[in-house]
């Protein structure tokens, strides 16, 4: 049975019994403490932690995961891979033990020719908590499963909680018998090798505390509602159902491997050295492109890193296998064509994930060859020291500058005989992500605990947003925080975040920044809002300062937005959506929206592209957005289902969560999104868009920044104002610009050839005096002085060369002139080979020349270059010079 079939069965079989079909959340995890989503409940996590209501009482789904702890293991083993997909159903107060047991029996027994999986129910083997005699009860007398196939085990294998305060309970596993061929009998208890788990039943009925590690913390008591959350490997099914031997003989893997083999020669299973990178290029490449897919880009933070390192990772391991040349055009499409039946989105972004993943693959070859030069210096001087370890800022250099991931480190170095101080590699990553991941919580959710947001959520609800249709309007404070702790009141001066039953305050979100304003308490005191935040769903927090007065919570209030700021902001988000239009439009469908920021009378817009646009591409760009601005296009948002919306054809972001019924904001008929922004209501009030530039921030994503209205304005009349000016001084019309300046740079260039050539000659014309100059010590020609300051070290070196040139015959000779340039000591020292002979280097002499100067300096024996800090001491330095001469020769 492929994959997809098991996909497709599953999904129907939890339809047909009343659970709602929810379609995979994107990887992006919509939860701070997530860079990606690592398993099939966390898009119902809201639902089990009580912050939302959920919609439904029982659902279903198969949800795209990525985990990658153990990334390193991957291909070692052909248990470890980095994507996978979990299937679930989940109740939320509906059903519980006995419901789930039966479920899922029915549908791993039942007949393939009836819908099941038609798994031998003699080959299955259940787990249960120890503690839990309702679930052994429930397997043994209700479903039939003989006691001998039941097996207890401790809270480490079967208790589940998420490893903080909340939802816990026992779990029950079911395994499947793979045979004798596999290892011992005994069960899973014993072999979890020939026993493998395939779906876990985890019962939410208790309540837990504090507590580490996944056995010490206390039970405080039972949940209000019981929930049932399952997971079910659709990888490890598709093993069994596929008689394979693990999951890299899997169709959806399987095809890749193959692939692999073609383009490099080498069969899988010849050798476990080349199946260990074979099975890393499946699963990372796998993983890439449903990475990209769901709109993550290689970057060198975040996602974007986790993206970048298993990306490189595999072609890497195509390069250890034999591969010279690009591949990641194939193996991408080999993934697309495997996985385009469960993920018809895929085939749709195609020429997107190809641009991003090719252009990935050409920044880590030519990285790669960098990057090597750097380690092979490294190494050296790590060989030269007498060590046999690679510094852990070595290894973190290469990572952040060269996008070296740590392994690939670590396999450069154990080929020429070093280890890698891994401990200080990752001491100095782990600083580096909890900067990035401080940053971000303290501007999302300030210096408060969100079980404080959850308790106001609890007792007053959410809060509804009254802002698209006003700016103002009376209000209730339902909480308050003083300097991140909840306070029932606050006084004149007090940092504050406060929480209202009804705003018009925009949070920040969507790209759009939030909007400011005040709250006035019908007491008479007034809060400043300086900013507004959703920190969990539904809460809508406005952080500010009293400013007059005493603020309660439970008091009446009047609050007010920045009108001008917040017309400046829609207009820029108005502008964002056309900019996107418009570049879709010139670039294809690649020039995916990958990030923006509408502030106020500015936007900056990030998107996918592989080069830079051509200047021409953004003129055109700018000159049909101003046209739509031209035909006056009404703007309107409608809430619609999500399906009608993708029907209409209706933009996207990637990386967002939508529900069910999303917003849409159409402009005319030139533009349709899903927008939970604020906008203009016709395009003609946006006035002016002047796009500044475009620029690189990342492999395969460019950044469009831009202004709006009256700052656009103001940016044109300063242009025209420099135009002017440069019209007066060049005596021409605007047209003529380019060309009168480039001339005038032109004859300019020439000018300062002609002054670099003169002051050359009168330099050089000064050798024949210096040679005559020249001074015997103990044998040795040496020649010292002073040139006029001024003079450039390029031509003190050519001077010095000229004068050591002129020394005629075998006679020992030194040559050592000095000047100053922009108040600094410079020193050039030259020797012949007759000088060398007789142990004089140019190195030493400037060294001891440099150190009296109050500098340093070095070079090579013939000829070598020094500065100071000091240049009264130039007499000094000569005098140095001598002296070593006289004592050397």
């Amino acid at each position: 049975m492929e994959s997809a079939e098991i996909r497709r069965r599953w999904l129907s079989f939890f339809e047909e019994r009343g659970h709602t079909v929810v379609p995979s959340a994107s990887l992006i995890a919509d939860d701070p403490t997530l860079l990606l989503v690592p398993a099939g409940m966390v898009p119902f996590k809201p639902y089990f932690l009580g912050e939302v209501k959920p919609p439904f009482p029982r659902a279903s789904s198969v949800q795209k995961c990525v985990r990658t702890p153990d990334i390193e293991e991957v291909g070692k083993t052909t248990r470890h891979g980095t994507f996978f997909q979990m299937c679930g159903n989940f109740s939320f107060g509906d059903y519980f033990k006995e419901g789930a047991i039966k479920l899922a029996w029915e549908l791993l027994t039942t007949p393939v020719a009836h819908g099941g999986y038609g798994l031998d129910p003699e080959k299955l083997w259940i787990t249960v908590y120890e503690e839990d005699d309702e679930a052994e009860r429930i397997w043994r007398d209700v479903v039939g499963v003989p006691a001998e196939r039941i097996q207890r085990l401790g809270m480490g294998p079967n208790f589940w909680s998420m490893g903080v305060p909340g939802p816990c309970g026992p779990c029950s596993e079911i395994n499947y018998d793979r045979g004798p061929e596999f290892g011992e009998e005994g069960g899973p208890a014993v072999n979890d090798e020939r026993y493998v788990e395939i779906w876990n039943l985890v019962f939410m009925q208790y309540e837990r505390g504090e507590g580490t590690g996944k056995e010490d913390f206390e039970i405080l008591g039972d949940l209000p509602s019981k929930n049932i959350d399952t997971g079910l490997g659709l990888e490890r099914l598709a093993m069994i159902l596929q008689g394979v031997q693990n999951m890299y003989e899997t169709d959806t893997l399987k095809v890749v491997i193959d692939k692999a083999t073609e383009l490099t020669g080498v069969r899988y299973g010849a050798e476990h050295g080349s199946d260990v990178s074979l099975r890393v290029v499946a699963d990372h490449m796998r993983t890439s492109v449903m990475l990209i897919g769901d709109g993550v880009t290689p970057g060198n933070e975040g996602r974007g890193y986790v993206l970048r390192r298993i990306m490189r990772r595999a072609v890497r391991n195509m390069r250890l296998l034999g591969a010279t040349g690009p591949v990641v055009g194939e193996l991408v499409d080999t993934v697309i064509k495997t996985m385009a039946e469960q993920y018809p989105e895929l085939e749709t972004d195609r020429k997107r994930i190809e641009t991003v993943a090719l252009a990935e693959e050409a920044a880590f070859l030519k990285a790669l060859k960098g990057g090597t030069n750097i380690l092979d210096t490294a190494v050296t001087e790590t060989k030269s020291s007498g060590s046999t370890v690679l510094a852990g800022d070595k290894a973190f250099l290469l990572h952040d500058t060269w996008g070296f991931p740590i392994d690939l480190t670590l396999e450069m170095a154990a080929e020429q005989g070093l280890s890698v101080d891994e401990d200080g590699f990752r001491r100095l990553m782990q600083e580096q992500r909890e900067r990035a991941k401080a940053d971000a919580k303290a501007k999302k959710i300030g210096h408060a605990d969100v079980t404080a947001y959850r308790e106001i959520a609890d007792g007053s609800g959410v809060t509804e947003f009254t802002g698209y249709t006003n700016t103002e309007g009376e209000t209730t404070i339902v909480g308050l925080l003083v300097n991140g702790v909840p306070s029932p009141a606050a006084s004149e001066g007090d940092e504050v975040e406060i929480v209202l039953d009804r705003t018009p305050f925009y949070a920040e979100g969507g790209g759009q920044l939030a909007d400011h304003g005040r709250i006035k308490l019908h007491s008479g005191a007034v809060v400043v809002v300086r900013d507004v935040q959703q920190p969990v769903p539904g809460v809508t927090v406005h952080k500010g300062s009293v400013q007059v007065g005493e603020v309660t919570v439970g008091a009446t209030a009047y609050a007010t937005i920045d009108v001008r700021r917040r017309r400046a902001i829609a207009r820029a988000h108005s502008a964002t959506h056309l900019t996107h239009q418009a570049l879709r439009d010139a670039l294809g469908p690649t020039a995916a929206q990958a990030g923006s920021e509408n502030s106020p009378g500015r936007f900056r817009f990030d998107f996918g592209s592989p080069a830079a646009v051509p200047g021409t591409v953004l003129t055109d760009v700018e000159q049909k957005i101003n046209e739509v601005l031209a035909r006056e296009l009404d703007v309107h948002a409608e809430v619609m289902s999500i399906d009608e919306a993708k029907r209409q054809g209706a933009i996207a972001e990637f990386g967002e969560k939508y529900g069910e019924r999303v917003r849409v904001v159409t402009i005319g008929d030139f533009s349709k999104e899903l927008c939970g922004g604020t906008h203009v209501h016709n395009t003609a009030q946006l006035g002016l868009v002047k796009l500044l530039g475009e620029s690189s921030i990342g492999s395969g994503v460019r950044r469009i920044e831009a202004l709006v209205g009256v700052d656009a304005y103001n940016f044109l009349a300063k242009e025209h104002t420099v135009v002017a000016q440069l019209q007066e001084l060049v005596k021409g019309r605007s047209e003529e610009l380019p060309e009168k300046i480039s001339a005038m740079l032109g004859k300019l260039k020439d000018a300062e050839k002609e002054i670099e050539k003169f002051r050359a000659e009168k330099v050089l014309q000064a050798a024949a005096g210096l040679v005559e100059s020249a001074r015997d010590v103990r044998g040795v020609a040496l020649v010292t002085g002073q040139v006029p300051d001024g003079t450039s070290a390029d031509d003190l070196r050519k001077l010095v060369l000229d004068v050591r040139g002129r020394i005629q015959g075998d006679r020992p000779a030194v040559v050592a002139l000095f000047t100053t340039a922009n108040g600094r000591p410079l020193t050039v020292i030259a020797t012949n080979e007759a000088a060398r002979e007789r142990g004089l280097k140019a190195g030493d002499l400037v060294r001891t020349a440099a150190k009296t100067l109050g500098g340093g300096g070095g070079g090579k024996p013939d000829v070598a270059q020094g500065g100071g800090q000091n240049p009264a001491a130039v007499g000094d330095a000569v005098a140095a010079v001598e002296r070593m001469v006289a004592e050397t020769a």
